[in-house]
């Protein structure tokens, strides 16, 4: 019996040790994951912090994969990767070396205590909305609500394609 394939799409932050080599260092480690690919990335876009304002600007991401792990499995997966990047959570919401997220999981609904998908905050975060907009122009969340129409009523956190002056 063969597992089925999973499309994914995972939130990547960073505002420490050079957030933009965070990223590009924890996207290759995802693409050498087992029973993963790396279906492609979006650009890397510059945000505010939502939480505390006493730390550095994010770079943030995402990335779709397909994958036959369950979500629970891609869950260890992506902690592992966080903590080989030397994440230390410090903080609610505070700086990071690297931070990923499931956001979406085919179109799975899942609560568990230590997962949720789609991600709580997914509609209150531009820096993740525009950068899965920009991989799939018609992502939808499970309800059908698009997107797009959650962008339009998202807080304005500053979002601006990454450089070398952000």
């Amino acid at each position: 019996m063969t597992k089925s394939t999973n499309t994914v799409y995972i939130g990547l932050g960073s505002n420490l040790n050079e957030p933009a080599k965070q990223l590009e260092t924890a996207l290759r480690t995802l693409a050498e994951l087992p029973n993963c690919e790396l279906i492609r990335h979006s650009s890397f876009y510059c945000s505010k912090p939502v939480g505390p304002q006493d730390q550095p600007d994010f770079v943030n991401a995402a990335a779709q994969i397909s994958t036959t792990l369950s979500p629970e499995s891609l869950l260890k997966q992506l902690q592992l990767i966080e903590q080989g990047q030397g994440r230390i959570k410090k903080r609610h919401w505070g700086e990071r070396t690297i931070d990923l997220d499931i956001l979406l999981f085919n179109s799975d609904l899942i609560d568990l205590p230590e997962l949720s998908i789609p991600h709580k905050e997914i509609g209150n975060r531009d820096f993740v909305l525009k950068p899965l907009l920009e991989l799939d122009a018609n992502l939808a969340l499970p309800d059908g609500t698009s997107l797009h129409s959650l962008l339009q009523q998202c807080p304005d956190n500053r979002l601006q394609l990454h450089s070398s002056q952000c």
